[in-house]
């Protein structure tokens, strides 16, 4: 019976390469992995998986697991799983974030390191287990990394991540990844045609912050400026999204990589709760939080002590 590997809902490039990628070296080890996904797959990470020539083999959709075995990448809060993971038996857990409210019946493999990614966990597994990467693999693992540590700007950034984005170029064939990871963000960047919606979720989490739920979205873009005639229908469906989902707070950061901030957009029930967050007064529920680029190590920590 195969085993199902999947990221979080909403899935960014992170979560849906981490799942080709671990599923491929637990098919190596001898486990029967299969790759798949909870939810549509971005414009980058479809940028990814064209140029590496996998677009016929991405990850299936899957938002049902009970009854089934599963690896879980790149999460494990509940709130991003899917709605019936409690029936499902984890087998493991590769991640990089902070350790969420899952709960096993059953001793589990994890892998979590405070490091910028899953895929450079992902990374080290390979050398671990000293299976050999293939190059296509490697070229969307780098891609990944490079995506999740904004090229390396991203505070989240270790030495890990730099080692691992080098060792997987030299695999891949790739030397000027970096001008590779641009047009990647120029890709990501793509807003016309879609809707305020597709825009606040494109890359979205919601979490359990001591019993209060907050949802947290982040749009990178090489320039922001681009979203400017649209801040009031994105803020209008920002409402929508807290009401439709009994949130108390959902939070857009409109990411700029290459000024280095994110304007910072609020739809709360209490936002002198966000503004002793990052010590900053709102002006029209809007504040610019310069060198923000991380939600994962600049906004989740700072937000969550505000609901004790």
């Amino acid at each position: 019976m195969a085993t199902y590997v999947f990221g979080h809902t909403n899935p960014d490039s992170d979560s849906i390469i981490g799942a080709i990628s671990l599923s491929y070296l637990k098919n190596q080890l001898g486990e029967e992995c299969i790759p798949t996904r909870q939810g549509d797959i971005s414009a980058e990470t479809q940028f990814i998986l064209d140029r590496f020539n996998y677009t016929d083999k991405a990850p299936e959709l899957k938002t049902s697991v009970a009854g089934e075995s599963v690896y879980l990448i790149d999460f494990s809060d509940k709130a991003q799983a899917p709605k019936d993971i409690e029936e499902a038996t984890i087998l493991g857990i590769v991640d990089h974030h902070k350790l969420g409210d899952l709960t096993t019946d059953t001793p589990l493999e994890c892998w979590i390191r405070p490091i910028g990614c899953s895929n450079t966990v992902v990374k080290q597994m390979f050398d671990f287990y000293n299976v050999e990467i293939p190059k296509d693999i490697a070229g969307m693992m780098m891609c990944a990394i490079l995506s999740d540590t904004v090229i390396f700007r991203s505070p989240t950034c270790t030495k890990e991540d730099t080692k691992a984005v080098k060792e997987l170029s030299e695999i891949c064939g790739i030397e000027d990844y970096k001008q590779l990871a641009m047009d990647m963000f120029i890709a990501k960047s793509a807003v016309e045609g879609a809707s305020a919606r597709e825009l606040n979720t494109r890359d979205y989490k919601e979490f359990d912050m001591n019993g209060v739920k907050v949802g947290i979205g982040q749009l990178e873009m090489v320039d922001i400026s681009v979203l400017e005639p649209r801040i009031e229908e994105l803020m209008a469906d920002m409402q929508k999204m807290k009401e439709e989902g009994g949130l108390h707070t959902v939070l857009i950061l409109l990411t700029d990589i290459i000024k280095e901030g994110s304007q910072l957009l609020v739809a709360s029930d209490d936002e002198s709760k966000i503004e002793a967050a990052f010590g900053k007064s709102l002006e029209n529920s809007q504040a610019w939080l310069d060198g923000v680029l991380s939600r994962k190590k600049q906004v989740v920590p700072f937000v969550q002590p505000q609901f004790k």
